[in-house]
């Protein structure tokens, strides 16, 4: 954990913001929050105010930090500077805007404090928001490069489909760094990096993977049933899978609705009785004589029992009930007593 700061972000921005002509000083109080409501206000709404544009009022904020970078206070507050840049340097040197924040106060309108000495600081850079990470911050523009490219390959080296547990992830993106030149950061970083990414998630049971896959985006209770589900490890009755999904996720599961989704839901197979399993464990979907089907469209002909034996590794079911499967008209008993499917 990093140390606090120990400057009063309050009384520096108040310092830094008192040189100021009072327009410019509201303009830049207004834009950031700095008011002790802690506000902040769009170019839009301010320019209302004043009768002018937004672009002027753009224009107004943009001369007001321009302004305090220049002025005597700004050089007088080196330590708040080096303060600054300490916290980032131990919080990974790159940062999500939202960590740092989180990190350093827990007071709203302090907050804005903190971000507006990030902006007018030259010590800082920031990296905006886009379609593939969040908004950031760092002191060294070679590493915060050096991670998004990180980013960018353990994204491309996860398949959509699969999940990954947290330390195996973590060790990925690990080697990624290192081919980037950036060794050895403790886990505490690496998942205040990770938390970057736009592309990458964890899910509620601590996995990773892409966050377009339903399997990090949980939506649903279905999506809610598939992790109880892959973490059960075989088939449950749809009022386990709804209990258990109460117990791991605190969250409501009606067990009537539980077992509508499963239904509705192709991740999922019904194999016997209220029995659901997952389809990625090779279960097929159908009733029992649609898995009849399948396995003699592998095997062409088996025996009675050899039918038992295979449908009874997908299907919860009795042996009677695939041997009254075997009599249907898609199915033929051949002279040596194997059957077959009708051709």
């Amino acid at each position: 954990m990093p140390s606090m700061l120990t400057i009063s972000p309050k009384s520096v921005t108040k310092d830094l913001l008192s040189g100021l002509p009072e327009r410019s000083r509201k303009v830049l109080t207004d834009r950031f929050g700095l008011s002790p409501k802690g506000e902040m206000r769009t170019l839009d709404a301010i320019g209302k105010e004043y009768s002018i544009t937004r672009e002027r009022i753009r224009q107004i904020e943009s001369h007001g930090l321009n302004a305090v970078r220049e002025s005597e206070a700004y050089g007088a507050h080196s330590g708040a500077w080096e303060d600054l840049k300490r916290v980032i340097h131990e919080l990974g040197g790159v940062v999500p805007e939202e960590s740092i924040l989180r990190e350093l106060s827990k007071n709203e309108t302090e907050r804005n404090h903190i971000l507006f000495l990030l902006t007018v600081g030259h010590h800082f850079g920031d990296r905006r928001e886009n379609v593939h990470f969040k908004t950031r911050w760092h002191a060294d523009e070679s590493l915060a490069e050096s991670v998004e490219r990180a980013l960018s390959h353990l994204h491309e080296a996860v398949d959509v489909e699969f999940l990954t547990p947290e330390e195996e992830f973590l060790g990925l993106f690990a080697k990624f760094l290192k081919q980037e030149g950036v060794k050895n950061r403790s886990r505490e970083v690496l998942m205040r990096w990770l938390l970057i990414s736009k592309r990458v998630g964890r899910n509620p049971l601590g996995e990773w993977g892409r966050v377009e896959s339903p399997h990090v985006r949980i939506k649903n209770t279905r999506d809610f049933a598939y992790l109880t589900l892959k973490r059960h490890g075989s088939p449950m009755h749809f009022i386990e899978v709804a209990k258990n999904v109460e117990k791991l996720f605190e969250r409501k599961a009606h067990p009537a609705t539980t077992h509508n989704e499963l239904i509705k839901d192709n991740r999922f197979v019904l194999v016997g009785r209220g029995l659901y399993a997952l389809k990625e464990w090779g279960y097929e979907p159908g009733v029992v004589r649609d898995v009849i089907r399948s396995i003699l469209e592998r095997e062409e002909a088996l025996s009675r029992d050899e039918i038992i034996e295979r449908v009874k590794r997908e299907r919860y079911v009795k042996d009677a009930t695939i041997a009254v499967n075997l009599q249907n008209g898609m199915f033929i008993r051949l002279p040596d007593g194997k059957y077959t499917l009708v051709k």
